[in-house]
């Protein structure tokens, strides 16, 4: 009952401390979990707009070699494809990003194209540009509709069936629900809402620990009669809920601004079942990420030695974004006891819309939780040292 007491009351120290620091209050609590949502949503809908208006627009697309197939720049405009007069060396102009794609009309296509020899018609582009990727499968898509067309009327010329030339009808059975392909969509959203767990209570923790140690108003606090488990148990329990706040805020932010995205925001779960599901999966990284700051920011001696660790612990959730970037693998119920693999894992799981087993879920959380204990463990070590009330 004593340590309860204690432990309460240090956690209502710190909430209140935190609460009088106006500006904090508002990043942890007001901008992070609001702007991050909106910017995420906006530049998703920003490139699906732009997206949509390089498919459905008119195409204009410079051309050398036009008078060589007439027929087929004629056809090209049918399809939305139209010359553009450009004066300069195209090459050029691709490589300083003035141009996006264009094309060269071989200089044998007239000749070519009368003996039914294949006519060379070139797509000019830079294969690193992004911009250029739109535009180059849609003049591709329409030069592979344009030959396959007049492949079968030289066929019927000469009184053969077209499909003699092709042997196969090759088909696709796409077998993936509409919630999975929505979950490729929004691939970014495992890294966004585990970084925003494991940081959650930075701000808390490294004020409450290396600032103290700095401010020198530490020492009276370990002088108290509370055991140090209560004091680090406190300031653990009142960075999560801090981080647990800001983090239930994204997430609500998230649906918020779903609802209201004209665009791929639509695309997202955001029922409540999912929220709830996605609140639960975080817990542990809330706790991991508190735990292990707490313990880093009572080695520090100033909270600018506190705060340069941040840089490194920010990269520990890309480690598994990017190795399965590099590295797809299927899913394996080890891999629910990795910190921040298991993390990405499941939430992707919520994202798709796929059922998580029951064991798989007993797998993470004991994972999850059993390396928080780990580490409050070592913090609650490392705050029976006597040198962690000397800032200097």
């Amino acid at each position: 009952m004593k340590a309860m007491h204690s432990i309460k009351t240090i956690v209502l120290k710190e909430l209140l401390e935190f609460v009088r620091d106006r500006r904090t209050l508002m990043l942890a609590l007001v901008l992070g979990p609001l702007l991050t949502p909106a910017i995420m949503l906006g530049i998703l809908t920003l490139a699906e707009t732009r997206a949509k208006s390089q498919i459905e627009k008119p195409l204009e697309v410079p051309m050398v070699g036009v008078e060589r197939a007439p027929n087929l720049v004629a056809w090209l405009a049918g399809q939305g494809i139209h010359r553009k007069a450009f004066q300069g060396d195209l090459d050029t102009a691709i490589r300083t990003q003035v141009e996006d794609v264009y094309l060269r009309i071989g200089d044998d296509f007239a000749q070519d194209w009368h003996e039914g020899a294949p006519a060379l018609v070139e797509i000019v582009h830079d294969s690193t540009r992004q911009d250029s990727e739109i535009p180059v499968r849609r003049i591709e898509a329409a030069l592979t509709q344009y030959g396959s067309q007049v492949g079968a009327l030289r066929l019927l010329a000469r009184g053969l069936n077209p499909s003699v030339a092709a042997p196969l009808a090759v088909a696709h059975k796409d077998l993936s629900t509409p919630e999975a392909r929505r979950g490729m969509v929004m691939a970014f959203l495992p890294y966004l809402l585990i970084l925003s767990a494991f940081i959650g209570g930075a701000y808390l923790i490294i004020d409450t620990t290396a600032g103290e140690r700095e401010r020198q108003s530490l020492e009276p606090l370990l002088a108290t009669p509370a055991q140090r488990g209560a004091v680090v148990t406190g300031k653990i329990a009142a960075a999560c809920a801090v981080g647990a706040t800001s983090l239930l805020l994204t997430l609500i932010a998230f649906k918020i601004g779903a609802a209201f995205s004209p665009g791929i925001g639509r695309n997202m779960d955001v029922s409540a079942m999912a929220i709830g599901k996605m609140l639960v999966i975080l817990l542990p990284m809330l706790f991991i990420g508190t735990s292990l700051l707490t313990f880093i920011a009572a080695g520090a001696k100033s909270v600018k030695e506190a705060q340069s660790y941040m840089s490194m612990l920010i990269l520990l959730p890309m480690i598994p974004t990017i190795a399965l970037m590099v590295s797809p693998v299927k899913n394996q119920l080890w891999m629910f006891a990795v910190p921040f693999l298991a993390q990405n894992q499941m939430l992707l799981k919520v994202v798709r819309g796929e059922a998580i087993p029951p064991g798989m879920w007993g797998v993470y959380l004991a994972a999850g939780f059993g390396l928080a204990l780990v580490l409050w463990f070592a913090a609650t070590r490392r705050y029976h040292q006597e040198r962690l009330a000397i800032s200097a």
